[in-house]
């Protein structure tokens, strides 16, 4: 695997890169509505459907607010379980916007519309992680906030519903904090699936989604015509 070095300002330990992944890669879009989130009509099965033709490997349903309100996606988990891995996140809302949260069941948490910082100490406190999503989109992104929150895992960096420069803002902030950042389709129809997703270079799994997030490497990607881009987390460099 070819890979070229991106340079970076400030200390730490990321490693920004670009390379392209193999034919073998796992490709997931992280970022996903349906019907049940209640802001639009997708049925859930169209949007499973849509991916498995775009030859997506995962797709990761981030609901908003609540993590029970995915609960019906479990017989279509079951019946697609040979064609493709199908996740339940959230995408939660705090006082100050929106993160998308993976690996934990964000009703236990008692953080509804908390401050973010207590919603990333007691998601990590449980197992899962935080990724801040279109942190530059007006009204429900963090904005600047990201540059001053430990413990996040990744910055969204790939929007499907973002403008192009809103994700390069994102982009841009993540390699300042050393950090990776990952692409989802912010669908809410089924056509809109995998327009920006993630690759991994390794099958991905409910188990391992949590690790993989935290320590890389991956790939965002943007396939839309008036905003494609690649960029590559290498992980931690030891």
């Amino acid at each position: 695997m070819t890979r070229a070095s991106v340079p970076l300002t400030g200390g730490g330990g990321w490693s920004m890169i670009r390379t392209p992944m193999s034919a073998a890669s796992f490709r997931i879009d992280l970022h996903v509505h349906s019907l049940l989130s209640g802001d639009n009509l997708a049925d859930p099965e169209e949007c499973i459907v849509r991916a498995v033709e775009l030859g997506l490997q995962g797709l990761a349903f981030t609901e908003h607010y609540s993590y029970a309100v995915s609960e019906p996606l479990e017989p279509l988990i079951e019946r697609y379980r040979d064609k493709i891995l199908i996740l339940r996140a959230v995408e939660f809302s705090v006082a100050e916007g929106h993160c998308l949260v993976f690996g934990v069941d964000t009703d236990r948490l008692c953080v509804q519309y908390a401050p973010v910082e207590a919603l990333i100490r007691e998601v990590n406190r449980a197992g899962g992680v935080v990724i801040p999503s279109h942190p530059y989109r007006g009204g429900s992104g963090l904005g600047d906030r990201i540059m001053t929150l430990p413990g996040i895992a990744a910055i969204e960096g790939y929007n499907g519903c973002n403008h192009h420069a809103f994700n390069q803002r994102a982009i841009q902030a993540a390699q300042r904090l050393h950090l990776p950042f990952t692409g989802g389709s912010d669908a809410h129809k089924p056509e809109e699936v995998g327009s920006c997703h993630t690759v991994f270079p390794e099958r991905v799994t409910a188990e391992n989604l949590v690790s993989l997030l935290r320590t890389g490497p991956y790939e965002a990607v943007d396939k839309r015509k008036k905003s494609r881009g690649l960029h590559f987390w290498a992980g931690p460099q030891t």
